[in-house]
């Protein structure tokens, strides 16, 4: 349906682990403008990693009041909110939504030992950690697995229970985080279905019909009373709170969407939302991902299909933990870049650094496990290396090695995903939609074509795939689009071809990865042992 000056506006948020974009938006997904702010992250011993939740919520408001002091006109329009989030962490809050202790995120590992006490237990599947039992119950009911690595909601919400037991009672909820957003903007704590999933306790063989089962509940030893009421996506939670209100000078008026994970954004803003239809995002972390009709788990490969926010279908869940952040960490701590390493003027000189090396960076590989990894291989005592280093190598071959490190890294997450789709071939999945903040850099949507041997579809705008999600699901809500008009609605920049000149050097480049992991993750593992248990 055709737009008019006062045809409805949303807002899309989306918060990432390294900042917050809030957009003002058409219902149709046209971005009209766009507020950031950055947002810090805690590091701590043992694998922690937190931020706080008043700081998400002060960026929330900030951007809000921004966008509308710039538009004056759009307040009145404005008739929805969602927010798209980071995913796979844990909130406690009490019932009006005041956190009880700082947001344990996705990268937070320190629950590893109760999340692997709940998992294993004679007889355990060779190789793997776990009980047999158990492990075919989560399987066949869920689809997944807690992960042992404790970087998902049920470790998290152990290591709450045992190591911070005060903030653990006195939260009403144990909520991810769009859930907690959306609990903040409407006072309601709800969960989409395609975000409830992560705490292995919902019964997902039928997509339609999702709900908490106690038995997983009792099994992942997480207290089904702290969960919130779990609802389909796009629905219309209710109006904003009049706090809420006040916060983001909004009239009382507008309606919150049920918050979503900013897997499930990007699809929608990426537009690929057919099956099979693949995007790869690269952020801070990146996935690679794509809807498929039926459940299926691949224990193997780390790899499972679980409820999309799309009616009846399932999306291939996958996770590369360290992907742009390991470029933020090379501008910040070896080339010690004056600028922020987000900014796009670091970036810039950091591109142009690496494009002075040659394809293949002169035969230096970067192995991009900062923080561990996910898919294909869940081990978190895996850490980064460059490696084939002399002494003619350059701060140049250096810099390149990252990025196509990264890429080679996506490769073989590419082959996992291609194998778990029974898409394998020389064309595999076909073009790849590519968002992010990496699709924003030339040079690696080339490498990425050139690594991964597929036509690169860079989206427009793709540093704004989840914000425009957001606001698609909330134009859904709002009846004001469809699922089937999102492909048409998401535009393509420009599409990038394999260049066959380089197919040879970076074949060899990804066997040297794999080779190096699989030399040295039994060193690693001595290196990096699991934190000692402290009760």
């Amino acid at each position: 349906m055709p737009q008019t000056s006062d045809s409805p506006l949303v807002l899309g948020v989306d918060l990432g682990t390294g900042g917050l974009r809030t957009a003002l938006a058409t219902a149709r997904g046209h971005i009209l403008a766009v507020a950031k702010r950055d947002l810090p992250t805690r590091l701590l011993p043992g694998g922690g990693a937190e931020q706080d939740p008043e700081d998400w919520w002060r960026a929330v408001a900030e951007t809000t009041r921004e966008l509308l002091a710039a538009h004056p006109d759009a307040a009145g329009r404005v008739k929805a909110l969602c927010f798209s989030a980071q995913w796979g962490g844990t909130v406690p809050a009490a019932a009006d939504g005041t956190p009880t202790h700082p947001a344990v995120i996705w990268m937070d590992a320190r629950g590893a030992r109760y999340a692997q006490d709940v998992t294993g237990g004679a007889p355990t599947v060779p190789g793997t950690g776990y009980n047999a039992w158990k492990l075919r119950t989560w399987l066949a009911k869920t689809g997944g697995v807690p992960t042992r690595s404790g970087k998902d909601p049920v470790g998290q919400s152990l290591w709450l229970r045992h190591e911070r037991p005060e903030a653990h009672a006195a939260a009403r909820w144990l909520l991810d985080v769009p859930e907690y957003l959306t609990l903040r903007a409407s006072g309601r704590a709800v969960a989409a279905r395609d975000t409830a999933v992560l705490r292995w306790c919902t019964d997902t063989r039928d997509p339609a019909a999702l709900a908490w089962d106690p038995r997983l509940a009792a099994m992942a030893g997480l207290d089904i009373g702290k969960l919130p009421e779990q609802v389909p996506a796009a629905t219309l939670v209710g109006p904003l709170t009049a706090q809420a209100a006040e916060d983001l000078a909004l009239p009382a008026d507008v309606q919150v969407v049920a918050g979503t994970g900013d897997t499930t954004a990007a699809a929608l803003g990426a537009g690929a939302v057919q099956d099979y239809a693949p995007h790869l995002y690269v952020g801070t972390s990146a996935w690679l991902s794509c809807h498929v009709p039926a459940k299926k788990t691949s224990i193997r490969d780390n790899i499972a299909s679980l409820p999309a926010a799309i009616p009846g279908r399932y999306w291939v869940a996958t996770i590369q933990d360290v992907a742009g952040r390991a470029v933020d960490w090379l501008i910040e701590n070896v080339l010690a870049d004056p600028d922020h390493p987000r900014s796009p003027e670091a970036l810039d000189r950091l591109t142009k650094l690496a494009a002075e090396a040659p394809p293949g960076a002169n035969g230096v590989v970067f192995a991009p496990w900062l923080n561990g990894e996910r898919t294909p291989v869940d081990d978190p005592a895996l850490r980064g290396a460059w490696f084939n280093l002399s002494l003619a190598t350059t701060r140049a071959d250096l810099a390149r090695a990252v990025f196509e490190g990264i890429a080679l890294n996506t490769r073989w997450m590419l082959d996992a995903v291609e194998r778990f789709t029974g898409r394998t071939g020389d064309e595999g999945l076909g073009p790849i939609r590519f968002i992010g903040g990496g699709a924003s850099s030339t040079l690696w949507c080339q490498a990425m074509a050139d690594i991964l041997n597929r036509p690169i579809d860079q989206v427009a705008e793709p540093q704004l795939a989840n914000v425009r999600g957001a606001a698609l699901l909330a134009g859904i809500a709002l009846g004001e689009a469809t699922w089937e008009q999102i492909p048409d609605l998401v535009a393509i920049e420009q599409r990038y071809l394999p260049d066959p000149a380089n197919r040879a050097r970076y074949d060899e480049a990804y066997a040297a990865l794999r080779a190096h992991h699989k030399g040295s993750r039994k060193l690693y593992r001595r290196l990096n042992p699991p934190a000692p248990r402290t009760d």
